[in-house]
């Protein structure tokens, strides 16, 4: 594997259980890392999700969990939204405030990346390119270990690669800091009970199957990361 590498008072809604089971939002939205808690946390309640457009106070960010907050930004090559990374609060956070029905169990940032990889194939069968689209069901979504350390989770990494199998390899590194974990004992409030993921999106993962990109894009979470787009 390769080197991985709107804030205010919240409104907590109860969806439907199938909320998990609809397609994602684009990922240019403010709802994407709302529903990415949703389906992380296996939680019905809704966040005050806030999209960042610099680097720095991105990295700085720490969701909150009463009232639940959480934190987007949109990477961009050109004017191509390629990745979309998230912070959001773990589901053992979100029991020790709202209850223990509220959440669980925990997903990882794999199991995201896997709905936006069928999410794009079916995008694709339906714009009438099964070609396009069986290409992508044979991308490799890279099971990830989560980190622990925000700088891990900060470093630069190659967003798709090509793998010696010949097959498109797509990463989705995340951090994984629960509440309830031994981290507790040693790092202040704010750094635990915490998920984050980059995520490739379906634009981007479009693209690869169209040989309209070319895989090895490499990510970095620095100052003068591109995060508008850029006609």
């Amino acid at each position: 594997m390769r080197k991985l590498l709107r804030t205010g008072f919240a409104v907590f809604l109860i969806l439907p259980a199938m909320v998990q089971a609809e397609a994602l939002p684009d990922a240019e939205s403010v709802e994407f890392c709302q529903v990415a808690q949703q389906v992380l946390a296996n939680t019905t309640v809704v966040s005050e999700n806030t999209i960042f457009t610099d680097m720095a106070s991105y990295r700085k960010s720490k969701p909150g969990p009463e009232p639940l907050q959480t934190y987007q930004i949109i990477s961009y090559s050109g004017a191509v939204p390629v990745m979309v990374s998230c912070k959001v609060k773990a589901a053992d956070h979100i029991q020790e405030i709202f209850g223990t029905d509220a959440a669980g169990p925990q997903l990882g940032c794999p199991v995201l990346a896997e709905r936006i990889q069928e999410q794009a194939a079916v995008e694709l069968e339906a714009e009438g390119n099964g070609d396009a689209a069986d290409a992508m069901r044979g991308f490799v979504i890279e099971q990830n270990e989560p980190f622990i350390t925000g700088s891990s989770y900060l470093a630069d990494f190659e967003l798709s690669f090509v793998g010696d199998d010949g097959l498109i390899h797509v990463n989705s590194p995340g951090l994984q800091n629960d509440f309830n974990s031994l981290w507790a004992y040693v790092m202040p409030e704010r750094f635990i009970g915490q998920t984050y993921c980059h995520l490739a999106t379906t634009t981007y993962l479009k693209a690869l199957a169209r040989g309209e990109m070319e895989p090895g894009i490499v990510m970095t979470t620095t100052d003068d990361a591109q995060v508008t787009p850029v006609e």
